[in-house]
């Protein structure tokens, strides 16, 4: 792959992983072939800044964990009230981790 073309690919995604992944992910793309490229460019990454704001205005209905794909947890806020609460207080300093992570699983897929 080129490197030219990967350096893009990471300033314009950068936002969406956490730094420390980030050498892996570059490494990973320079490593495969052209043919995957065309799918890992139609990636839709979620935004982790969205996910705290829905966190923040909604997260104890769930709706931050469905967002970003953790059903089983969205339905557990949803069913407790964001576990009376605490859960939902937590999840405002956690749900930006949680969204990196789900971003760097849906690339993992790809890079494979």
């Amino acid at each position: 792959m080129d490197a030219q073309k990967v350096d893009m690919f990471i300033m314009t995604n950068a936002k969406f992983f956490e730094s420390h992944q980030i050498n892996v992910i570059r490494d990973r793309l320079i490593a495969i072939d052209d043919s995957k490229w065309a799918m890992i460019s139609t990636i839709q990454f979620k935004d982790p800044t969205t996910s705290l704001i829905i966190s923040i205005l909604a997260g104890s209905l769930g709706i931050d964990r469905f967002m970003i794909g953790d059903t089983g947890l969205g339905v557990g806020k949803l069913l407790t009230c964001g576990g009376l609460g605490i859960w939902t207080i937590i999840d405002w300093f956690m749900i930006q981790g949680a969204t990196r992570e789900k971003n760097m699983q849906q690339l993992l897929q790809f890079l494979y």
